[in-house]
């Protein structure tokens, strides 16, 4: 390990590191623009210049590797010009539009031309202007702001895989493109945190709110089930935007553009009050008296075998906790939270957890992806993978429908007889398994949720066992699960009990007449033309959050909170238990999940145990002591999982058709709805001039 001297001050680095790094280490800020930790060194803004011992001129500390015997200077004259004389040049041509700019009070330049610049300018030309250019629906560019930095097109080409960013021209001349052409990307969004200055600012949140309006409250991600660690900003009762936080083995510091704008839809077609059904077939307001009064008159004196439950894709652990608790009082075993279907073994942990990790997955030299498109179904997951892939020596095998993955993909088949080849070690792929030290396989739900599902699941592990996936210290074997909720409802065992039915069995019951009432907790993925007309099928208890179809069927509406309105625990794919947090309260008369069954079970003359939400968390962990270690992985016991058979040789498909649109809040996004349209639907406004 190298040591140098930082400031008169000693200090012993790891090797590797650059001057800029080494001087964080020894507690000295050094100023950049270029520069980003995860992106490759550009060295072209000159703000990190330090002062290094008989060097005939200052050196850009981003771009010199430490050395034994170094002589860093931080604080002469010398440093202190050429900052100021960087800055100097830097706004040379930036725009005095701090006042409406909505990167002020979070912008990178104000806060170092502050520290490091002068008060003054000795240029008098005019400045440039550059015209704006369109990115997407989700980048509004000034351009004319820009420094040149290059993180965007770094960030695109180096973590978003899509080389979309390039530059044209030279010198004062340069400018940031994509040729007017919408970046093709799920994880734009993260170049307005990567612009150091507001060239590149949010389209949906512009001019809307100023960053010390807002209240900020840490909180995680339930669009997808990667549990991506965040901020909430609201200011009142309107959530404003949401930002990404640090959680290096989850999220590092990205967030995907489906988590970051969908919040828009969280103001759009809520449930602020109980509805009833009346006799004339529609739905009427009404209180939670006279709804909970309705729902003990048709559940009362019910036998228990003839209630049915199921929990949704965006569903706490709490909420999941108390309806199980409120249908074992009643005597159902029907329930269920695979709401797609998918054929998850719950008796053996190990066999519906993405295992490796999700840091894990930099340890891996070779990957086979089954039935699964990260890309939607995951893209932090999917970033981890091209991080893996770009670091050299990882494979990556694919069977199910060939797409873009932004790394290179070997296709092994469409379907499940390459899954059943390689079990039985046939084809080239098998080379590479049996090379590779740490291999893994990921199932995806395109394959899991079929009728097969169970026999795919056992091949899956026949796969892992065969090929040494399951050694000391690594777990290759991975889920990668689509929800948020279904790992939680999983380990608390929301699935049937003896003689209890799934949720095909719950529908195909339902239609039969042999169900006469059906507890959806923000179900709306499933087919609700099964449960047939209202007044006709079953009697049905809708509680969630947005008018969507389960609302439409429902004979009862109960009006619950969005993630963002309620403290709740989330359990993500890889079995990480985390904690989201109320950042605004729920619309009208909208209450958290489980207080609204807590009501119910009062009304129903079974009192569910519990009375605040500690109660209730000590109720989760007693259920499973998983939930008691917050922020931890809880390696899972290798057991014999799935069940071997035949597999219809149909190819996989997908499991996301649109990852614009795939759950409640973000059906009712505008922002979502406009990315359909440019990015999926491919009727964008491309260099056409229309796009303002």
């Amino acid at each position: 390990m190298p040591k140098l001297t930082i400031n008169g001050v000693e200090i012993e680095v790891p090797a590797g590191l650059n001057v800029l790094q080494a001087c964080e280490l020894a507690g000295v800020e050094i100023p950049r623009f270029c520069y980003h930790e995860r992106l490759s060194v550009a060295g072209n803004c000159r703000m990190c210049l330090v002062e290094m011992e008989r060097a005939p001129k200052p050196i850009a500390s981003c771009a010199m590797p430490v050395a034994d015997g170094m002589v860093i200077r931080t604080d002469t004259p010398m440093v202190k010009k050429a900052r100021q004389g960087v800055m100097e040049f830097l706004l040379i041509n930036h725009p005095l539009d701090c006042p409406i700019c909505d990167q002020g009070g979070e912008c990178d330049l104000q806060d170092q031309a502050m520290a490091y610049g002068t008060d003054r300018s000795r240029f008098a030309e005019n400045k440039r202007a550059v015209p704006e250019k369109y990115m997407g629906p989700l980048i509004k560019t000034i351009m004319t702001r820009c420094i040149h930095c290059t993180r965007c097109i770094r960030f695109c080409t180096e973590i978003a895989g899509v080389e979309e960013i390039g530059a044209l021209g030279r010198g004062e001349h340069m400018e940031i493109s994509t040729l007017e052409r919408a970046i093709h990307s799920e994880m734009t969004g993260n170049l307005v945190d990567v612009c150091p200055v507001g060239a590149l600012t949010s389209r949906p949140y512009a001019f809307t709110a100023r960053p010390w309006e807002l209240r900020k409250t840490y909180s995680v991600d339930v669009m997808d089930a990667v549990g991506s660690n965040i901020r909430v900003d609201t200011r009142g009762r309107a959530v404003m935007r949401i930002l990404p936080r640090l959680h290096e083995d989850v999220n590092e510091e990205w967030i995907a553009d489906k988590t970051r704008y969908a919040c828009d839809g969280l103001r759009r077609q809520r449930l602020d009050r109980p509805y009833v059904r009346g006799a004339d077939g529609r739905l009427h307001e009404a209180t939670w008296e006279d709804a909970f009064g309705v729902i003990a008159a048709r559940l009362g004196g019910l036998d228990g075998h003839r209630i049915a439950a199921l929990a949704g894709d965006l569903c706490d652990a709490e909420s999941m906790l108390a309806l199980k608790d409120l249908m074992t009082a009643l005597g159902s075993p029907h329930l269920d939270c695979r709401q797609d279907g998918a054929k998850l073994d719950p008796r053996a942990r190990a066999g519906y957890l993405f295992n490796t990790t999700i840091a894990g997955i930099e340890a891996a030299d070779a990957v086979v992806l089954v039935g699964t498109n990260p890309r939607w179904e995951a893209p932090l997951i999917n970033a981890r993978l091209r991080k893996r892939f770009l670091m050299g020596g990882f494979r990556v095998g694919l069977i199910g429908t060939e797409v873009d993955l932004t790394y290179e993909v070997e296709h092994l088949g469409d379907g499940p007889q390459a899954l059943v080849d390689l079990a039985a070690g046939k084809g080239a792929f098998t080379a590479v398994l049996e090379r590779a030290e740490r291999p893994m396989i990921v199932l995806g739900m395109a394959a899991l949720r079929r009728a097969d599902g169970a026999a795919i699941l056992a091949l899956g592990r026949e796969v892992a066992e065969r090929y040494k996936m399951i050694d000391d210290g690594w777990n290759g074997f991975n889920v990668l699960h689509c929800a948020a909720a279904r790992v939680g409802g999983l380990d608390l065992g929301f699935v049937p009990g003896p003689d209890g039915r799934d949720v095909e069995g719950i529908l195909a019951a339902a239609a039969a007449g042999e169900i006469d009432a059906i507890y959806l907790l923000g179900v709306d993925e499933i087919d609700m033309t099964r449960l047939g007309r209202p007044g006709e099928g079953p009697f049905v208890i809708y509680q969630g959050h947005h008018g969507d179809a389960g609302a439409h069927r429902a004979d009862v509406i109960l009006p619950g909170a969005a993630y963002t309105e309620k403290n709740g625990t989330y359990t993500n794919t890889e079995g990480r238990v985390q904690i989201g947090r109320l950042a605004t309260f729920p619309p009208g008369d909208a209450r958290e999940d489980w207080t609204i069954l807590r009501a119910l079970s009062e009304h129903l003359g079974h009192r569910l145990p519990y009375d605040n939400l500690a109660q209730v968390r000590q109720r989760l962990v007693a259920a499973n002591p998983v939930f008691a270690a917050i922020d931890q992985i809880e390696p899972a016991a290798w057991e014999p999982f799935g069940t071997a058979g035949e597999v219809d040789p149909a190819p996989f498909g997908r499991a996301i058709e649109n990852y614009y649109m795939t759950d409640p809040i973000s059906r009712v996004s505008e922002t979502m709805a406009e990315c359909t349209r440019v990015l999926v639907l491919g009727n964008g406004e491309e260099a056409t001039g229309t796009h303002g």
